[in-house]
């Protein structure tokens, strides 16, 4: 039996793509086909992908061409599973010529015609753009722009900042088109709003945003009154609208792993996170609260606050968490100088994240037994921002069947904490 192994992303999958499995398929007796994870994607620059990996397996599936379907997860994969599987031919695009001789070391490369005229970037520039105008030019904003040059489908049209003379600094320097000069001028000129205002704006241009119509991807932290969340989704849902917080951690792709992994029980039952993180409750206590809401969820039993306060500020803040089962505690602060880890301990084991975890690309879980511990390496790529630009446009374009990578309670259970640290319940002052 002749076996032909070939790979690739599969996104939107068109008539390319089939002719492709074809010309593989008729080259030998047994067709693997490996689809690629998204991770491994990212890994490699390749932000656009519109469907996700389970649809894009199905669609391979479909084409009734495909004897065997693999993942490809990591780089050098291709040569492990040629041995693998025993493959006498490798076939890729012609797109690709040269570039894969390596193989043939291990089996014959064959280079297939491609299907001129279409492929998925030409049927990607074709689905159409979601115009984007900012709210907020300050230090954040700044490294989103370049940020959102790697993510397809999503222009800057438009910015609008009170300081007129600052917005139009800022759209000459990121070269975008125009400075509005009034939120009804940039919803004028925009089909979605990223707010990187002020945290105590938020509440007031989120809700002005999704009231003109306009999606939302709102920076952290997203707003301090619980009632405030709630009346923001409110809005979005009764509009049809995505309203998504930029809390960049939750994007990227170490932490979701990080958390599907400690979930399936790599370590037991968890029954303590504890996480520390330089700043101020109302600008970083959201980064902490995310993996502890993440694995024990929202429905603490109590919550305790101890600052210390100079001048005004919270120059030191802790806070203890008491679940059925477990607690969880954060730290954080400008005053206080503490290793920034993030430590989530469990009945089998415990993951240590070190810092800057909220930055996640790698972690190791840990055993009583040494021999027993591993370590996880994943992408971060740039500033991260990339990561939940993608996933705000990905949940437009999907018209409301998207996963959410922050639930809508994480995000009402967020704004709740904050609202209890500012009304100085159970807060006890050193």
């Amino acid at each position: 039996m002749k076996k032909v192994i070939t790979y690739g992303t599969f996104d939107l999958f068109h008539q390319g793509h089939y002719n492709l499995l074809k010309r593989a398929k008729e080259l030998g007796d047994w067709l693997i086909v490996g689809v690629t994870t998204d991770n491994f994607d990212l890994a490699r620059g390749k932000m656009n992908t519109c469907d996700n990996m389970m649809d894009r397996i199905e669609a391979v599936r479909n084409t009734g061409l495909a004897d065997q379907i693999i993942i490809e997860e990591y780089k050098g994969q291709k040569i492990d599973d040629i041995q693998k599987y025993g493959v006498d031919i490798f076939a890729i695009g012609s797109d690709w010529t040269g570039y894969f001789d390596y193989l043939k070391e291990y089996c014959q490369v064959v280079y297939l015609p491609r299907t001129e005229g279409i492929s998925s970037t030409i049927l990607r520039e074709g689905r159409p753009a979601i115009s984007l105008g900012i709210i907020g030019t300050g230090d954040i904003a700044g490294r989103f722009v370049p940020e959102s040059k790697f993510v397809n489908s999503i222009p800057i049209t438009a910015a609008y900042d009170p300081a007129s003379e600052v917005c139009a600094g800022f759209c000459r320097k990121f070269e975008i088109p125009m400075a509005a000069g009034s939120l009804d001028e940039l919803y004028q000129n925009c089909s979605a709003v990223y707010i990187a205002s002020t945290p105590s704006t938020h509440y007031e241009y989120a809700k002005s945003a999704l009231e003109a119509g306009k999606h939302v991807l709102c920076e952290s932290p997203f707003v301090f009154k619980r009632s405030e969340a709630e009346a923001l989704y409110e809005i979005a849902e009764s509009k049809n609208l995505v309203l998504m917080v930029a809390l960049k951690t939750a994007y990227c792709p170490a932490f979701g792993h990080l958390v599907t992994l400690l979930k399936s029980g790599a370590i037991g039952e968890v029954v303590e996170v504890s996480a520390s993180i330089g700043g101020q409750m109302n600008e970083q206590a959201c980064f902490p609260l995310l993996p502890i809401f993440k694995l024990l969820g929202t429905e603490y039993r109590d919550l305790n606050f101890y600052t210390k306060i100079e001048n005004g500020i919270d120059i030191y803040t802790k806070a203890l968490f008491r679940y059925d089962s477990a607690v969880a505690l954060f730290q954080l602060g400008l005053g206080a100088k503490s290793e920034g880890n993030l430590v989530i301990s469990g009945t089998k084991g415990y993951a240590y994240i070190p810092a800057p975890w909220w930055k996640t690309d790698y972690y190791e879980i840990r055993y009583e037994d040494p021999d027993q511990n591993k370590k996880y390496f994943y992408p971060f790529a740039g500033e991260g921002l990339r990561y939940e630009i993608k996933e705000f446009v990905s949940a437009i374009l999907a018209d409301g069947h998207s996963y959410s990578k922050i639930a809508k309670k994480e995000n009402l259970a967020m704004a709740q904490v904050q609202e209890a640290y500012l009304k100085g319940t159970h807060l006890f002052k050193l």
